[in-house]
C-alpha cells in the first residue's frame, strides 16, 4: 500500500465528512458522502480505522435516510387541502416534525462523535 494511496483514502474521508454535515441541509450531500464513503470501505488494503470511520459514514447516513423518509411519510395528509381543517392532520404533521428533528439530531450527533474519533486518527466504533 503506497503512501499516495493513503492520503487518497484520507481525503476522501474528509470531503465525506464534509458532506456529511451539509447532508443537514440537503440529502444531496448525504448521498455524496455515502459514495464517497463506500468508495474508501471497498478498497483494498485500507487500514482499519479509516475503513471504520467509512462503514461509520455509510451507516449513519442510511439511517438518516430512513428515518427522514419515515418522518417525511407522516406530511402526506397535508397534500389534501380539504382534510386541512381536521385536527388529525395537524397532529399527524406534529409527528412528522418529530421524527424529522430526530434525524437531524441522529446525524448531528453521528457527525460530531465520527469526526472528532477522525481527527484523532482512532476507529469510531
Amino acid at each position: 500500500m503506497g503512501q499516495k494511496s493513503i492520503q487518497q483514502q484520507r481525503r476522501l474521508m474528509t470531503l465525506a465528512y464534509v458532506c456529511m454535515f451539509f447532508a443537514l441541509f440537503t440529502v444531496v450531500t448525504g448521498v455524496l458522502a455515502y459514495v464517497l464513503a463506500s468508495k474508501v470501505a471497498n478498497s483494498d488494503g485500507t487500514e482499519v480505522w479509516i475503513q471504520t470511520q467509512a462503514l461509520w459514514v455509510m451507516r449513519n447516513t442510511t439511517l438518516f435516510f430512513v428515518i427522514t423518509l419515515f418522518g417525511g411519510l407522516w406530511f402526506s395528509p397535508l397534500y389534501f387541502y380539504t382534510w386541512d381543517a381536521y385536527q388529525w392532520v395537524t397532529g399527524v404533521t406534529i409527528v412528522g416534525v418529530i421524527f424529522c428533528f430526530i434525524a437531524w439530531m441522529l446525524l448531528l450527533n453521528a457527525f460530531c462523535k465520527g469526526f472528532f474519533k477522525y481527527l484523532k486518527h482512532k476507529a469510531v466504533f
